[in-house]
Protein backbone atom coordinates (compact mmCIF):
# COMPACT_ATOMS: atom_id res chain seq x y z
CA UNK A 1 0.00 0.00 0.00
CA UNK A 2 3.25 2.33 0.37
CA UNK A 3 3.72 2.13 -3.21
CA UNK A 4 0.22 2.84 -4.20
CA UNK A 5 -0.22 5.60 -1.65
CA UNK A 6 3.14 7.23 -3.17
CA UNK A 7 2.18 6.86 -6.80
CA UNK A 8 -1.25 8.45 -6.44
CA UNK A 9 -0.38 11.29 -4.35
CA UNK A 10 3.18 12.19 -6.74
CA UNK A 11 0.27 11.56 -9.56
CA UNK A 12 -2.04 14.24 -7.70
CA UNK A 13 1.05 16.60 -7.29
CA UNK A 14 1.50 16.52 -10.66
CA UNK A 15 -2.10 17.33 -11.95
CA UNK A 16 -2.19 20.10 -8.95
CA UNK A 17 0.98 21.62 -10.16
CA UNK A 18 -0.36 21.72 -13.60
CA UNK A 19 -3.53 23.59 -12.80
CA UNK A 20 -1.50 25.65 -10.95
CA UNK A 21 0.27 26.87 -14.42
CA UNK A 22 -2.94 27.01 -16.03
CA UNK A 23 -4.63 29.15 -13.17
CA UNK A 24 -1.47 31.46 -12.40
CA UNK A 25 1.08 31.22 -15.09
CA UNK A 26 -0.83 30.63 -18.68
CA UNK A 27 -4.42 31.88 -17.82
CA UNK A 28 -4.35 34.96 -20.21
CA UNK A 29 -3.95 31.53 -22.94
CA UNK A 30 -4.18 28.39 -22.42
CA UNK A 31 -5.65 28.49 -19.18
CA UNK A 32 -8.56 30.54 -20.00
CA UNK A 33 -9.42 28.34 -22.56
CA UNK A 34 -9.06 25.52 -20.38
CA UNK A 35 -11.39 26.73 -17.39
CA UNK A 36 -14.01 28.16 -20.85
CA UNK A 37 -13.23 31.95 -20.01
CA UNK A 38 -14.81 33.47 -22.77
CA UNK A 39 -13.98 37.01 -23.24
CA UNK A 40 -11.30 39.50 -22.00
CA UNK A 41 -13.88 41.34 -19.76
CA UNK A 42 -14.58 38.07 -18.07
CA UNK A 43 -10.87 37.39 -17.94
CA UNK A 44 -9.63 40.59 -16.22
CA UNK A 45 -12.71 39.58 -13.51
CA UNK A 46 -11.58 35.94 -12.46
CA UNK A 47 -7.76 36.75 -13.55
CA UNK A 48 -6.86 37.69 -9.73
CA UNK A 49 -9.04 34.55 -8.14
CA UNK A 50 -7.56 32.09 -10.94
CA UNK A 51 -4.13 33.43 -9.81
CA UNK A 52 -4.60 32.65 -5.91
CA UNK A 53 -6.49 29.59 -6.42
CA UNK A 54 -3.86 28.22 -8.56
CA UNK A 55 -1.27 29.31 -5.67
CA UNK A 56 -3.28 26.75 -3.37
CA UNK A 57 -3.40 24.10 -5.81
CA UNK A 58 0.56 24.67 -5.67
CA UNK A 59 1.14 24.41 -2.27
CA UNK A 60 -1.33 21.06 -1.60
CA UNK A 61 1.04 19.75 -4.54
CA UNK A 62 3.95 20.16 -2.56
CA UNK A 63 2.30 18.61 0.64
CA UNK A 64 1.88 15.61 -1.72
CA UNK A 65 4.74 15.11 -2.85
CA UNK A 66 6.66 15.93 0.14
CA UNK A 67 4.00 13.42 1.93
CA UNK A 68 4.78 10.80 -0.58
CA UNK A 69 8.13 10.68 -0.64
CA UNK A 70 8.88 10.72 3.37
CA UNK A 71 6.17 8.21 3.32
CA UNK A 72 8.46 5.99 0.78
CA UNK A 73 11.50 6.95 1.93
CA UNK A 74 11.19 8.37 6.30
CA UNK A 75 8.93 8.02 8.49
CA UNK A 76 5.93 6.38 7.19
CA UNK A 77 3.74 7.75 9.95
CA UNK A 78 4.67 11.75 8.85
CA UNK A 79 4.85 10.72 5.64
CA UNK A 80 1.03 9.02 5.23
CA UNK A 81 -0.28 12.57 7.86
CA UNK A 82 1.25 14.73 4.89
CA UNK A 83 0.00 12.48 2.51
CA UNK A 84 -3.88 12.08 4.31
CA UNK A 85 -3.81 16.34 4.48
CA UNK A 86 -2.69 17.39 1.50
CA UNK A 87 -4.16 14.41 -0.50
CA UNK A 88 -7.69 14.65 1.34
CA UNK A 89 -7.54 18.66 0.98
CA UNK A 90 -7.63 18.11 -3.02
CA UNK A 91 -10.38 15.40 -2.62
CA UNK A 92 -12.14 17.34 -0.16
CA UNK A 93 -12.23 20.14 -3.22
CA UNK A 94 -12.91 17.36 -5.58
CA UNK A 95 -16.06 16.27 -4.21
CA UNK A 96 -17.40 20.16 -3.90
CA UNK A 97 -16.78 20.85 -7.68
CA UNK A 98 -18.65 17.83 -8.41
CA UNK A 99 -21.50 18.91 -6.12
CA UNK A 100 -21.42 22.55 -7.66
CA UNK A 101 -21.93 21.34 -11.03
CA UNK A 102 -22.94 17.79 -13.17
CA UNK A 103 -20.93 19.39 -15.95
CA UNK A 104 -17.68 19.74 -13.60
CA UNK A 105 -17.87 15.63 -12.86
CA UNK A 106 -14.79 14.84 -15.02
CA UNK A 107 -12.44 17.76 -14.22
CA UNK A 108 -13.99 16.76 -10.11
CA UNK A 109 -12.59 13.17 -11.21
CA UNK A 110 -9.32 13.80 -12.70
CA UNK A 111 -8.42 16.27 -9.61
CA UNK A 112 -9.77 14.12 -7.16
CA UNK A 113 -9.12 10.01 -7.91
CA UNK A 114 -5.16 9.84 -7.67
CA UNK A 115 -5.51 12.21 -4.52
CA UNK A 116 -8.55 10.07 -3.32
CA UNK A 117 -7.07 6.70 -3.98
CA UNK A 118 -3.73 8.56 -2.23
CA UNK A 119 -5.99 8.71 0.86
CA UNK A 120 -7.22 5.31 1.03
CA UNK A 121 -4.14 3.72 0.59
CA UNK A 122 -2.22 6.30 2.86
CA UNK A 123 -4.50 4.91 5.58
CA UNK A 124 -4.10 1.36 5.11
CA UNK A 125 -0.64 1.89 5.91
CA UNK A 126 -1.29 3.38 9.07
CA UNK A 127 -3.09 0.15 10.00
Amino acid sequence: MTALATIAALVAAAIHTYIFVLESVTFESAGRRVFGVRDDAEARIVRRWAFNQGWYNLFLAVGAAVGALVLAFGDGHVGAALVLFACGSMAGAASVLAATDRALLRPAAIQGGPSAVAVVAAAITLI
